[in-house]
């Protein structure tokens, strides 16, 4: 099983970075840039194919844990033999925008395809922060909350799905306990003060145990599944962007975060659960790598479009040697990240 698992996990990992780069590649020979590399993964070439016509050479590596389009001219002319309007540097700012920006709307655009389709062929539970379900003895049972009751706030931070729900229920709290604001079936509105159970898993990882559980009538059709591909997309936007926001304020730690080992872990348990969770967990890392990557960091996608505002601000572009430098240190200490992020991922198993 673990080698099935591992097979699909490449998969993914290669779909992902694979229709990322297109976006990057297609936009940029639309754009006119010449382009020296294609390549799926990192590190040494396992195989590689140079293009009679273009001189393009496309390339599969060995670390199936990112990728890229080697563009001439990204930062600076760094090519003689290469004309001068075919550098990305002397396109105009809407054409480099285009191109940067086009790995992420790949990458979004693919998330939603698989939501629509899933939801399409399998149907699809209501987002609604509803109480499906409350655990008997558990603390949200026992504080008087029932099913078929709204949550409306959690923190006094508004909610309108499950999926904001939960990430605010996982955000560190004063003394642990969490403030829900509850509109009762009758109408009524209700504050509740509730402190979570702590339980551990059979892997020994401990984890808050509220005791509530979503509704998971299924709904179909086209209109549903369009409906719930738009507010699911939108979910985990807005989730990604609470996660962000914490990492940095404190309410979340970096062991909430997982690479490519923890997700692994998913991805055995995804394939348990059959072919709807695997489409599902696609659909959920492409939404997450196009966030990640626009966001303005250095050595994202998000980092050399902050380049491009900036030049457009101040009307000329920024020196070369200040932008490499920035995307270099960048790309270090996300390299440094991820050794950190999977040596815990790797502690987690044992």
């Amino acid at each position: 099983m673990w080698f099935v698992t591992l097979i699909v996990l490449i998969f993914i990992l290669g779909l992902l970075v694979m229709i990322h780069e297109f976006g990057h590649f297609i936009f940029a020979k639309k754009c006119g840039v010449h382009i020296y590399e294609f390549s799926i993964g990192m590190g040494p070439i396992l195989f590689k194919k140079i293009s009679k016509k273009d001189g393009i050479q496309y390339s599969v590596r060995a670390l199936p844990i990112g990728g890229y389009v080697q563009m001439a001219g990204e930062v600076s002319e760094d090519d003689k033999n290469i004309p001068k309007e075919k550098f990305m540097c002397n396109k105009t700012g809407f054409q480099r925008f285009l191109i940067l920006v086009a790995g992420v709307t790949f990458n979004f655009v693919l998330a939603f395809v698989l939501l629509f389709l899933s939801a399409l062929i399998w149907g699809s539970s209501s987002l609604e922060p509803v109480v499906g379900k409350v655990t008997e003895g558990y603390p949200i049972e026992k504080a008087g909350i029932e099913k078929g009751d709204r949550i409306i706030a959690v923190n006094d931070k508004k909610v309108n799905t499950w999926d904001k729900a939960q990430i605010l229920l996982n955000i560190k709290s004063k003394n642990d306990y969490y403030t829900f604001k509850i509109e009762k079936t009758n109408g009524d509105i209700k504050d509740y003060k509730i402190k979570p159970v702590t339980e551990k898993d059979e892997k020994g990882n401990t984890r808050k145990v509220f005791g509530v559980q979503i509704d998971t009538t299924k709904k179909y059709g086209f209109v549903q599944a369009l409906k719930y591909a738009v507010l699911k997309f939108g979910a985990v936007i807005d989730s990604m962007a609470i996660v962000i926001v914490n990492l940095f304020t404190g309410g979340l730690g970096l062991s909430s975060l997982s690479g490519p080992v923890g997700i692994y872990g998913v991805v055995g348990e995804s394939l348990t659960v059959g072919i709807q969770q695997v489409i599902y967990l696609i659909a959920f890392l492409s939404i997450n790598l196009g966030f990640i990557n626009i966001l303005p960091f250095p050595a994202f996608d998000g980092g050399r479009i902050l380049f491009l505002i900036i030049e457009k601000i101040k009307g000329s572009p920024v020196n070369s040697k200040v932008e490499n430098a920035f995307h270099t240190v960048g790309f270090i200490l996300l390299l440094l990240l991820m050794i950190y992020i999977t040596l815990q991922d790797i502690l987690k198993l044992f």
